[in-house]
């Protein structure tokens, strides 16, 4: 697959320009409703779908079905992510006007460190091909741990990265509207936005070294590899305001995203010497299984209706005033005004010096 550097340049240009379109469309912090973020899920599958149907038509048939299987993955395995998303906000009772702005800051360092680890992980195979192997066994034992566990929930309590990053930084008790970072007294703090920001990017590392090795099951293309790990996350922040408050319903997918990890571990595992699974029947077999397993998941809790994950008996942060937040020292410079201040300040104790009679004069006389 010869993919041209203008290619590159050109994907790497959308996707800036739809965080842009993003960010702009949600500089005012709001509570997103399920209407607003199924019209945004849909326009973030659509780019999806639709880059892998020009990939079919530009390279051909094989190539653009492998898109697709990778696209498939990282959505599914995604889908696991959000819910990881959903207990971390509901741990730390996070407003949810405030929670898409955390969400825009994890998916832009998703981004970053997807790239460097599918940068690093090309370069491990390209120079040493066994590598695959431990790939391969690494995605089997991980399905098997995933079905294990799959009762399992994360209790950001116990986080290392939490309490790593509680006891090595300063942090204020409230919440300061969309800021990760307040000046008072002068001191940097940080608020519990960028502690949940910092765990929400921990999560997704070790998410990436489930995902990155699966999608090198289906495709050995760099440029689709990346790509579709793009169009994946770029559709996360929508996906998790749609599907949030239905966590409970899916109490299947984890042994389908599970039987997932098995089948493209299998599948690495067989190409490497022995037979090389046809790319339309892998894709069909991953499709099956995300597709059973949703499907049974909302049969057998059919009627439920949606409903918010269950926070803590009491918040643990709270959340400041406008007036407080308007109030806050600037965190670099000063204030507007505060040079104008303090030049007249000088210039009246200028003043004052040069007459004797002044009564600042004679107050600092008295003292």
């Amino acid at each position: 697959m010869n993919v041209p550097f203008w290619a590159w340049l050109a994907v790497l240009a959308f996707i800036v320009l739809m965080l842009a379109v993003d960010l702009f469309a949600h500089r005012k912090a709001h509570v997103i409703r399920v209407r607003e973020a199924a019209l945004w899920s849909a326009v973030w599958v659509a780019f999806g779908v639709g880059f892998g149907v020009l990939i079919w038509q530009v390279y051909g048939a094989e190539f653009g079905q492998q898109y697709f299987a990778g696209y498939l993955i990282e959505k599914s395995l995604a889908v696991d992510n959000v819910f990881i998303w959903a207990i971390i906000f509901t741990y730390f009772a996070v407003p949810r006007e405030y929670q898409h702005r955390v969400l825009f800051f994890g998916v832009l360092g998703a981004l970053i460190f997807r790239g460097i680890f599918i940068a690093a992980g090309s370069a491990i195979i390209a120079s040493a091909e066994w590598v695959l192997y431990i790939f391969a066994a690494f995605l089997l034992i991980t399905g098997y741990r995933m079905i294990r566990h799959r009762n399992d929930m994360l209790d950001p309590a116990k986080s290392r990265a939490l309490k790593l990053f509680r006891r090595r930084v300063p942090m204020t008790n409230d919440f300061h509207g969309q800021r990760f970072l307040i000046r008072k007294n002068g001191i940097l703090l940080a608020t519990p936005l960028l502690a949940v920001l910092v765990l929400i990017e921990v999560t997704d590392i070790i998410f990436a070294v489930d995902s990155i090795p699966a999608i090198f099951a289906v495709t050995d293309e760099v440029f689709l590899v990346f790509t579709a790990n793009a169009f994946a996350i770029l559709g996360l922040r929508a996906m998790y305001f749609l599907l949030a408050d239905m966590i409970h319903r899916f109490i299947y997918l984890k042994i389908g995203l599970a039987l997932v990890l098995i089948w493209v571990g299998i599948k690495m595992l067989l190409k490497i010497d022995i037979y090389y699974i046809p790319t339309p029947l892998s894709l069909a077999v991953i499709a099956t299984i995300l597709g059973v397993s949703i499907g049974v998941s909302l049969w057998a809790t059919r009627g439920q209706e949606r409903r918010a994950p269950e926070g803590p008996a009491h918040s643990p942060f709270g959340t400041t005033s406008p007036e407080e937040i308007v109030a806050l020292e600037p965190l670099w410079g000063r204030r507007r005004g505060t040079k104008a201040t303090s030049t007249h300040q000088q210039g009246d104790a200028e003043k004052s010096d040069a007459d004797p009679h002044s009564p600042t004069k004679g107050d600092a006389h008295e003292r």
